[in-house]
């Protein structure tokens, strides 16, 4: 079997079998396919395209490509969450402990975040004293004990699926929906889920700006869980503005306590449980959508799910008493209000540009090697559709220097469209793919 004609198959449009898939995924982790071979590969499958048969098993291929967790130990139900990337992503910080509060085992890995702000481990260590680095006997020990744990991407998960997007990210194959779909369902699988809830994020702070893009990618990934034999839905939402109100690490889990309080923002709270409805119904935990949605709820309004998340900080070493007191996470030296310039209506809030703001203010990192400031970031006052009088805050700046202040404040205040006239409602949950 050769690379060439592997390359030349799928150029002329053919389908590729599992043999030489495996071949190809193999032999380029282990170097012994070159780099220019492996980049013509991609883009012929970024123009001719893979069915649901090559996807998964280029899915497979990657998953097995380096270390697998066995999540065997844990009883229950392991149904991971993944989201496709956005502005003020805070669900995880919720949804781990409300849906074990309500009876379904949480065993998350999740990554640092590149980009706008930091991701979720990131958030996490904002908490005083909260460890992401447990041994995976902690990590399973944790998940039996309370019902949740979170920590840190092992080193060798996917190694094939890290060096293939290193090269789709410098040769123009990025935006291909079966290398994007692969990409992403070849680390859930590898980190042992029964099951996966997908959000996938659509509009102007997304990474598939199409909504036809991002039901594409949804089905496709929904297709590949079908093909690999693990439970899959995907929930298509709205990133045309951050979600909720808070943009930054330490500002997103104050987002997330009060969230746990009932008192979060309205698109915040329902994203996280609708979400945390397909994960019960995926692990068996409800009958159907409304039975999951309903049993979250009450375990919300009951305080269950803050509980719980007080005993996921003190099992990982951090200190639960932010949850009263969240004067004890990071703070920035300066908060600055941006005032509108006039009245009207919020008829839109460029959510990337804002992400990339809070990118510059030191909430996010451009590169592995880069530190996050954990305090920096931007509150909401204002969402789309809302009426803002002349004079009203917009939002607040937190930063930590104060030469930031006069063009941080400039670019907040493009992101702001503000009209006479009030826009049309647009949904927040446009589709659920199962």
């Amino acid at each position: 079997m050769r690379a060439y004609d592997i390359i030349y198959k799928k150029r002329e449009g053919e389908r590729l079998s599992a043999k030489e898939i495996r071949f190809l995924i193999d032999g380029y982790t282990r170097g012994e396919i070159p780099d220019y071979q492996m980049s013509a590969w991609a883009m012929a499958v970024f123009f001719q395209g893979m069915d649901a048969m090559e996807t998964a098993e280029l899915t497979l291929a990657m998953a097995e490509s380096g270390d697998q967790v066995d999540l065997s130990p844990i009883s229950g139900v392991k149904v991971d969450k993944h989201s496709t990337g956005g502005v003020g992503d805070t669900t995880t910080l919720v949804l781990a402990p409300l849906v074990s509060a309500a009876g379904v085992p949480v065993a998350k890995m999740s990554g640092r975040g590149l980009g706008h702000t930091g991701g979720t481990i990131d958030k996490l260590e904002s908490i005083p004293g909260f460890k992401v680095d447990l041994t995976m006997e902690e990590f399973i020990h944790n998940v039996n004990s309370i019902g949740v744990a979170v920590i840190g991407q092992t080193g060798n998960l996917t190694p094939a699926d890290k060096k293939l997007y290193a090269l789709r990210d410098v040769t123009a194959t990025v935006d291909s929906i079966p290398l994007i779909a692969s990409s992403i369902m070849s680390k859930k699988i590898a980190g042992g889920a029964d099951g996966i809830v997908l959000d996938v994020k659509t509009g102007e702070g997304a990474f598939m700006k199409k909504l036809e893009d991002s039901r594409k990618l949804a089905e496709a990934m929904v297709e590949i869980g079908r093909e690999v034999g693990r439970k899959t839905i995907a929930v298509i939402t709205d990133m045309n503005q951050p979600l909720g109100l808070a943009v930054g690490n330490a500002l997103e889990v104050r987002e997330a306590i009060t969230t746990l309080k009932g008192e979060g923002p309205p698109d915040l709270e329902e994203l996280c449980l609708t979400l945390g409805a397909n994960m019960l119904l995926i692990a068996g935990k409800a009958k159907d959508f409304t039975e999951g949605y309903n049993l979250l709820q009450e375990t919300l309004v009951s305080g269950k799910a803050l509980e719980q998340f007080g005993r996921f900080i003190s099992a990982q070493g951090g200190d639960p008493a932010v949850i009263d007191d969240t004067g004890l996470l990071p703070e920035a030296k300066y908060q600055i209000e941006l005032k509108s310039d006039r009245s009207g209506y919020i008829n839109g809030i460029k959510a990337r540009e804002v992400g990339l703001l809070a990118m510059s203010l030191g909430a996010g990192r451009a590169t592995k090697e880069e530190d996050i400031d954990p305090a920096v970031g931007i509150v909401l006052n204002k969402k789309y559709g809302e009426e803002v009088a002349r004079g009203e805050t917009l939002a607040v700046l937190h930063l930590n220097d104060h030469e930031l202040v006069e063009e941080a404040r400039k670019r907040l205040r493009s992101s702001f469209e503000i009209k006479e006239k009030k826009p049309e409602e647009r949904p927040f949950i446009y589709e659920i793919i199962s």
